[in-house]
């Protein structure tokens, strides 16, 4: 039995040569870097801000509002990136070890390295940020006090390899993604583009006799939406603005100062785009994949059609389902035009009219009562429910599971002329592009690393542009300094926090709550700062006072109402290693309290 049964203790002779003689097949290997690219942790439709101080679910069930209501545990983590991201790194770290083998070019020397010098540079930049991501989700400390991100694995695991594997450090694993995104770089263009001159082509490569086509082959428009050596340079810097943050800055390996000077390092080539805040309204872009837009440094696929954003977002009215709600306390964080917060006397803010002459971000990003949106007016008051030209069931009171529990409505990326009528309540697709790392986020992370360095108005990383100079460039964009025509007639609130590092702390972690609302950067951030995750969520109720008379802004009652309680534990500031490893594996600590 046993000498006729030889497979049953060594893998069998075809099953042997599998690994090793797919290097013979290229699209074999390359569909192993393809695997990597597949677990990227990116989202295209806004999910986590419902479990943030930002926003509601209008859906019962919804997985982040069960989470952020009290089912958060290391056995019911819907943050987790655990698996997905463990997959991808294995993925990568087997095609980083065959990719010097595989013949990708055979007829050309210049080709073949340059395949093999842009494919290994995608797979660092890859790995960089699948770790990124592991360590925003899982980093945290252990019951020793100690600060432990994840294990860190740049070898492929086989059944040889020893799976039971402590948690590195969260200092060792920054200073391995810091090392991947550099290998990237220094592998990869800046960015993708086709050149017209052979003198462009980098020395290296004319020594190998690379002429014009075959450079473009590689490293031209064909490969655009991959990782590029700018991506990687932005991935090093959300990385350094983490682990420069208060809540791991203490044993991160990481100051203020390197996070601000990675993140010029990024942004020194960079115009700002005075569009930048509306770029999802530029229906022109949009309706192309090979538009380039200068406020996206990297995006996922482009679609050219889908209306899900819509759908789920649109208020009833518009054959939506109104899902995501904006908090009262989201709306409060946007000042008057003037740049005042609400809350200063200053501001002139009306409680009984508090949409007018505010930060016109506002009706960029949120529908209030009383917006004009495709030609319909949205009434979220309890006061009117079914009349010609208006929202028949927007309002908080209504007993449809699609009207709002906030009283708003998002406004923010969606695009208006996705459109149905009564007769077809299905919305039109229209295309749609979603941005992985927008340039104004970097803006935001060098401004926050630098004020917390140099303070408000030091540019100690030689940018060009100190902490003060970025914010005012991106309120004024915002409108906010700016009459009514648009001219700027200045911002004296902003000049008043350039003179004190700790207000200017605070405004720009307020401009990056307004600037980055609804794409899933607020769960985050309140995270890594360390600011109160139990605020309650809150709303409004909008009611007439005399019944018998228009909604005119004299006539209504604005009440503020608690909408949903947030259940987070102190120890909730760190996620958890998934239950099921640490009672897998020894080795592996998990964070404190879960």
């Amino acid at each position: 039995m046993f000498c006729s049964c030889q497979d049953m203790f060594e893998p069998a002779d075809e099953n042997t040569k599998q690994l090793e003689a797919m290097v013979q097949e290229s699209n074999y290997v390359y569909g192993l870097l393809i695997y990597g690219y597949n677990r990227l942790p990116y989202v295209t439709t806004t999910q986590t801000d419902v479990a943030t101080d930002d926003a509601v679910t209008n859906v019962k069930d919804e997985t982040f509002r069960m989470m952020a209501t009290g089912t958060w545990s290391s056995e019911n983590n819907p943050m987790s990136q655990w698996n997905n991201c463990k997959d991808g790194i294995q993925y990568v770290n087997l095609f980083l070890k065959y990719v010097g083998q595989v013949n990708w070019a055979p007829s050309a020397a210049s080709k073949q390295q340059m395949f093999i010098d842009r494919l290994t540079g995608e797979a660092y930049g890859l790995r960089a940020i699948l770790y990124y991501h592991l360590l925003q989700a899982h980093g945290g400390f252990a019951d020793d006090g100690k600060l432990y991100g994840v294990p860190l694995l740049t070898e492929p695991e086989d059944g040889s390899s020893d799976y039971n594997q402590p948690r590195a450090s969260f200092a060792d694993c920054v200073r391995q993604i810091f090392a991947d995104c550099d290998k990237a770089v220094e592998l990869l263009p800046a960015q993708y583009a086709d050149i017209d001159d052979n003198e462009a082509i980098p020395q290296k490569y004319q020594d190998l006799g690379a002429q014009l086509a075959g450079y473009n082959l590689v490293f031209g428009n064909m490969a655009k939406n991959l990782v590029s050596g700018k991506v990687a340079a932005a991935v090093k810097a959300q990385t350094a603005l983490l682990a420069a943050s208060p809540a791991f800055r203490d044993q991160s390996g990481v100051t203020s100062e390197e996070a601000a000077k990675i993140c010029a390092d990024v942004l020194k080539d960079v115009e700002f785009d005075p569009e930048g805040n509306i770029w999802y309204r530029n229906t022109e872009k949009l309706a192309s994949s090979k538009s380039v837009m200068p406020e996206i440094l990297w995006r996922a696929d482009w679609e050219s059609a889908g209306a899900s954003q819509e759908s789920d977002n649109f208020p009833p009215s518009l054959y939506g389902q109104g899902k995501v709600n904006p908090s009262q306390n989201l709306v409060e964080a946007f000042p008057m035009r003037n740049g005042y917060p609400i809350t200063d006397a200053r501001s002139k803010f009306d409680p009984q009219d508090p949409y007018k002459d505010r930060d016109p971000r506002l009706a960029e990003d949120v529908i209030y009562n009383g917006t004009v949106f495709k030609s319909v007016v949205i009434v979220t008051g309890t006061y009117e429910t079914s009349t010609e030209g208006k929202g028949h069931d927007d309002n908080i009171n209504n007993p449809t599971t699609a009207s709002t529990r906030t009283g708003y409505y998002m406004k923010k990326l969606l695009r208006s002329d996705a459109g149905a009528s009564a007769a077809s309540s299905s919305l039109s697709n229209q295309p749609h592009i979603y941005p992985r790392i927008r340039y104004t986020e970097l803006f935001l992370a060098y401004a926050e690393a630098a004020n917390d360095a140099w303070g408000p108005k030091v540019d100690g990383a030689g940018l060009g542009l100190s902490a003060y100079d970025v914010i005012k460039k991106i309120r004024e964009r915002g409108g906010i300094g700016t009459d009514e025509n648009g001219d700027y007639v200045g911002d004296p609130y902003l000049d008043e926090c350039a003179n004190d590092q700790a207000k200017m702390r605070d405004l720009i972690r307020n401009e990056r709550r307004i600037e980055l609302c609804f794409e899933n950067k607020r769960f985050w951030d309140l995270r890594r700062w360390q600011m109160p995750i139990n605020e309650s969520v809150k709303g409004v109720q909008i009611e007439k006072i005399d019944a018998n008379k228009d909604a005119a802004p004299d006539n209504l009652k604005y009440t503020v109402i608690d909408v949903e309680e947030r259940n987070y534990a102190s120890y909730q500031y760190f996620g958890p290693i998934p239950n099921s490893e640490v009672l897998l594996w020894s080795n592996l600590m998990q964070n404190k309290g879960w």
